[in-house]
């Protein structure tokens, strides 16, 4: 499959078979991650696999939807902002690198057959709590990742390259 095809099977799976997701599907996944390119090859992220029923709960108190609950495992993406390069204006990249490697992620995991969504409307402090995180490492993202149950719906409507790309100037 074209990388091209890998990306338009990708979508956000919100409904998981009950089957474990093996461990080297998980390990894989995550090599995909440790791959990605960073600013400075600082790579400031830290990843938390979760598949313990009673730590997946407290995450899932985090984001209180039905179908998160029911996901047979959670990666948990934190960034290292004592890491992170910082442009000479100030901009941190640690948000921008960490980005870059959860795209890895759900795009390995969707080319093994697994689904993920990138789920950002949790409650972070209370997360960073629930994990017993060092103070220097801040929870970006969550991604569920398991067998979808479902089928990827009808594509999203995409803009076209005309409405999102200037060629010299704006």
């Amino acid at each position: 499959m074209s990388f091209l095809e890998l990306a338009k099977k990708r979508y956000s799976v919100r409904s998981y078979l009950d089957k474990p997701v093996e461990k080297e599907k998980l390990l894989q996944v995550l090599e995909a991650a440790r791959i990605a390119p960073s600013a400075v090859n600082k790579q400031p992220w830290h990843f938390i696999v979760v598949t313990d029923k009673i730590i997946k709960n407290k995450i899932a108190e985090t984001y209180p939807r039905d179908w998160f609950k029911t996901v047979p495992a959670v990666i948990v993406v934190c960034g290292d902002h004592s890491k992170s390069w910082k442009r000479n204006d100030g901009k941190d990249h640690c948000d921008i690198d960490v980005a870059i490697a959860i795209d890895h992620m759900t795009l390995a995991a969707t080319d093994l057959g697994l689904g993920t969504c990138w789920v950002c409307a949790f409650d972070a402090k209370q997360c960073h709590k629930a994990l017993e995180l060092p103070e220097n490492l801040e929870v970006v993202a969550l991604l569920p990742i398991g067998y979808p149950a479902d089928t990827a719906p009808e594509s999203k409507k995409r803009m076209e390259l005309s409405e999102i790309v200037s060629w010299e100037k704006y």
